[in-house]
């Protein structure tokens, strides 16, 4: 409950409608016991009393009955008639939902055509006739409001229950043995509750302002008693003369209206697991920079990382994804960066052009220097400039990263407009032919395909050529072969390579396979815990490896035709970033360690090999 409403009230509209709430919620039960006028108490010798006269707040109406006290009473007729409307809205709805998309076939044809029917008709038009048919009354505006709503909650729930029907654990609870009835309890409702409530939270002030209008024409409240609605149509042929009766009511309404719709906005995004673990905001366009100072650069090179460090704030908690790395990449070089899930490889790849996410990425610290140009703090034309067009990045799925609803030469022809003033048809053979030099056959017939249309290996290679599209000076690939067979792996692999070296490329290749890094790589750097810990040649790493975690690392490696072997497994657990131990990362789960590895500081020691490591395997 905590943990909700530190979320809720990140979000400052959802934290301001909660408190507005809250507060008409109090009053409303409060009433019976405020010292208020009777609400149905007519003096017709105070008529039409302005606000703060003596006695009456705020005011009269036209028999003289204090508006202070109909409004409170009112108020609370009409926060008990949404939130009921809302509650049986949302339990029929979420019924009919589960239960058309849970059995299908029939049941679901016919439910649905019902629920289309009750849509196809203006959801007031059939309020009203609702109404004419019951008699007017609040009891049936309130019937004839959830009535209306209902076919809302059910397609949305039917729609969120045919993708749960469907999945393994409901076909695991049916080879279990379990019935319809207590599948539906025990494995549906609980994934369709959450819905339900958000759904609920974001119409109770529509259901609101429906029944209110509903009073307003004279179908719901019915007189002496008072809500807002009636209120405001009782007041309506005193508009002119005496407005604070339809003033009063009417900020009421839109007090509560926007004060529901504000918090329910904000309960939504609260139990949306995919926010919990950043800000409630839209990321900025480029990573936020909070760094005191610029270190000096430490060498040369095409792209040179000194002491970056990026981090994660959320709540009270600071995550260092990458504390103090520092890299150097050549021109035509092929540096290979590899380390477990979760050391920080893909976030020094992001930081690089400012692509890591703000909220709650933060860079603290460091700096990256294209050709010496410093981009931590870039302003944000500068980066998009740069972006694409000097450093270009292959992400994992490609599937992800392409728009599924355009086609793949109009993604290519556009990555080239942006950045060079062409006209689409230079811009279209210019597509034609990268889709030719990844080796795509028939490339201008598969221009005019959408991503689903083409195979995992075909869509990398769509990824390589829009990578290609500027003739970028370097190519981040963040383990682009992750997700492929090992045929297609080879394939990629082999392209990239002859990428680079026909035309110049410098490549960071992030990946966890130390075979790719054989295969494609002149150096290696190995991350752990958000540190490098060791660089060096490929061939040198992988002979000798000096850092107890790149030995353990390479012993996971199975080797063909080598007989049999145990494969070895690194003990433990990766350490939380948030929680770092003291001395080196890694003593925890090594072999070697000794007590002056868990104290202080370990700096990375050596030249052209260098290793984070009091005791190495080899000397560096």
């Amino acid at each position: 409950m905590k943990l909700f409403l530190r979320l809720l009230f990140r979000n400052r509209l959802a934290g301001f409608g909660a408190v507005v709430l809250g507060a008409i919620v109090v009053l409303a039960v409060l009433t019976p016991v405020l010292p208020l006028h009777a609400p149905n108490e007519t003096n017709t010798a105070n008529r039409f009393l302005r606000p703060f006269a003596e006695g009456h707040l705020l005011g009269t109406d036209h028999l003289g009955r204090d508006l202070l006290s109909r409004l409170m009473w009112g108020t609370r007729l009409s926060l008990a008639v949404g939130f009921a409307a809302a509650l049986v809205a949302g339990l029929a709805g979420a019924a009919i939902g589960v239960i058309a998309g849970y059995f299908g076939g029939r049941t679901d044809n016919v439910t649905m055509r019902g629920v289309d029917m009750l849509m196809a008709f203006p959801y007031i038009l059939l309020a009203l006739a609702i109404v004419a048919v019951l008699g007017p009354g609040l009891l049936n505006a309130l019937i004839a409001v959830a009535v209306v709503n209902i076919p809302f909650f059910a397609r949305n729930i039917r729609g969120i229950t045919v993708g749960i029907a469907h999945r393994e654990f409901i076909d695991a609870a049916r080879l279990a043995g379990m019935g319809h009835t207590r599948i539906l309890l025990t494995e549906v409702v609980p994934n369709v509750v959450p819905v339900v409530v958000i759904a609920m939270s974001t119409t109770i002030g529509w259901m609101i302002l429906e029944t209110a209008g509903l009073s307003f024409l004279g179908l719901g409240s019915q007189p002496p008693q008072a809500d807002l609605g009636s209120m405001l149509g009782e007041a309506r042929s005193a508009l002119i003369t005496a407005p604070h009766t339809s003033i009063v009511p009417g900020v009421m309404i839109l007090l509560i209206v926007m004060s529901v719709n504000l918090l329910g906005d904000g309960i939504r995004d609260a139990l949306d697991p995919r926010l919990r673990s950043g800000a409630l905001a839209r990321p900025m366009a480029a990573t936020r920079v909070e760094r005191k100072t610029v270190p000096a650069p430490e060498g040369e090179g095409l792209l040179r990382i000194d002491g970056l460090e990026t981090q994660f704030h959320i709540g009270a908690r600071v995550y260092k994804a990458v504390n103090k790395v520092s890299l150097d990449l050549k021109p035509g070089e092929c540096l290979g960066l590899i380390g477990e899930s979760g050391s920080g490889k893909s976030v020094t790849a992001l930081s690089v052009m400012g692509l890591v996410a703000s909220p709650p990425g933060v860079i603290t610290g460091g700096a990256v220097r294209l050709n010496g140009q410093d981009l931590i703090g870039a302003p944000y034309e500068v980066l998009r400039a740069l972006r694409g067009r000097k450093v270009a990045y292959i992400f994992q799925d490609p599937l992800s990263t392409l728009h599924p609803l355009y086609r793949i030469g109009d993604q290519l022809i556009e990555a080239i407009r942006v950045h060079e003033p062409v006209s689409r048809a230079q811009a279209h053979e210019r597509a034609i032919k990268l889709l030719e030099d990844v080796r795509i056959p028939n490339a201008r017939a598969r221009a005019r395909a959408f991503p689903h249309e083409l195979s995992g290996g075909m869509r990398q290679r769509v990824g390589i050529a829009m990578a290609m599209a500027n003739d970028p000076d370097i190519i981040i690939a963040d383990e682009p072969t992750t997700a492929l067979d090992v045929t297609v792996q080879a394939q990629i692999l082999a392209l990239l390579d002859d990428l680079r070296r026909s035309r110049g490329l410098a490549i960071l290749f992030i990946t966890h396979d130390f075979g790719v890094v054989g295969q494609l790589c002149d150096r290696v750097a190995v991350m752990y815990g958000g540190r490098i810990v060791e660089t060096g040649p490929t061939a040198e790493v992988l002979e000798a490896p000096a850092h107890p975690y790149t030995r353990r690392l390479i012993a996971c490696v199975p080797e063909l035709g080598g007989g049999r072997r145990v494969l070895a497994a690194i003990p433990g657990l990766p350490p939380a970033v948030d929680d770092l131990p003291q001395g080196c990362a890694f003593a925890p789960r090594c072999d070697k360690a000794q007590d002056a590895c868990r104290k202080g500081e370990i700096a990375l020691t050596g030249a052209a090999r260098q290793v984070r490591c009091l005791y190495p395997e080899v000397a560096p």
